[in-house]
């Protein structure tokens, strides 16, 4: 059986302070996207870095693969994306409870979030200890 969501009520007199903490919150997610996404793309650009400082230091070394820095990288970088976009879903369906008077958490949300960063630290460990190897 489901158990029935709690609701908070939100008196009129609050609701300004609840609009304004939901656009910090907001905010607080596209930042951390941003974050995602910039960190994504230097580790989809590492390796390239690496292999042309190789290059200047011996011009004669043959060019390694890009290994899996690259689809990590892109993969932060859509992570990042799909923050962005969870972001603003979240603030909307906020807003739209706040305008109602009761607002409710989403666990759900919190669970999707930390699986999925759970996911990508995981597979970036295991790329670290792979590649600790050919050093």
């Amino acid at each position: 059986m489901r158990q029935q969501r709690q609701h908070a009520a939100i008196s009129e007199e609050k609701r300004a302070t609840e609009y304004l903490a939901n656009e910090r919150t907001f905010l607080a997610w596209i930042r951390t996207s941003i974050a995602v996404v910039s960190l994504g793309f230097v580790v989809a650009k590492f390796s390239l870095w690496l292999r042309e400082l190789a290059l200047r230091l011996d011009p004669q070394m043959q060019a390694y693969r890009t290994g899996t820095s690259l689809p990590i990288g892109v993969t932060m970088m859509a992570l990042g994306g799909v923050l962005a976009g969870l972001a603003a879903w979240r603030y909307h369906v906020v807003n739209r409870d706040i305008e109602r008077g009761r607002v409710t958490a989403d666990r759900g949300l919190v669970v999707l979030v930390t699986a999925m960063v759970a996911v990508l630290s995981v597979a970036m460990i295991i790329y670290m200890l792979l590649t600790a190897k050919h050093s």
